[in-house]
């Protein structure tokens, strides 16, 4: 386990989180259908949270890049990220990806990409985000603080 103020985690646990309940939907959903009936106006409302991912997702990632900041997930932050997406939520890509599978399930009446969704957010939880926080505390003290204490951790 490494020190919490060097990296947050050795594993990168989001994308694999992430891909994991994308691919797991997908197999269930084929192997084991769970349909829901969101009609017109559900699947419009799932396209919109598709379209509202990338678009948050992508904000992200260019506040990032500007930033010339680490973006990955098992090492150490380089800066504290305030702006951009970061004034919304303080998880701006993992809210995104959780959006994203809500979608998903909206626009393919799937109950299995709407669980996942779930379970997304349950498992990102302890296993990245409280690590990630508990990094951010180590690394820029008294800022982080005063930013967690302005931005929720999700919305």
């Amino acid at each position: 386990m490494p020190d919490i103020a060097s990296r947050p985690n050795s594993v990168p646990w989001p994308p694999i989180i992430f891909l994991g309940m994308l691919i797991s939907a997908g197999v269930l959903d084929r192997a084991m259908p769970l349909q829901l009936s969101v009609g017109v106006v559900g699947k419009v409302t799932g396209w919109a949270l598709v379209a509202a991912a990338l678009l948050l997702m992508g904000w992200a990632f260019i506040t990032f890049r500007a930033r010339n900041s680490n973006i990955l997930p098992h090492r150490a932050a380089d800066s504290l990220i305030a702006d951009g997406p970061f004034t919304l939520s303080r998880n701006p890509i993992y809210l995104s990806e959780a959006m994203l599978l809500l979608g998903l399930g909206l626009i393919n009446n799937s109950v299995w990409h709407l669980l996942a969704s779930i379970a997304f957010m349950l498992l990102i939880t302890p296993l990245a985000i409280v690590r990630e926080e508990a990094h951010m505390q180590a690394r820029f003290g008294a800022e982080w603080d005063a930013y967690a204490s302005k931005v929720r951790r999700w919305l």
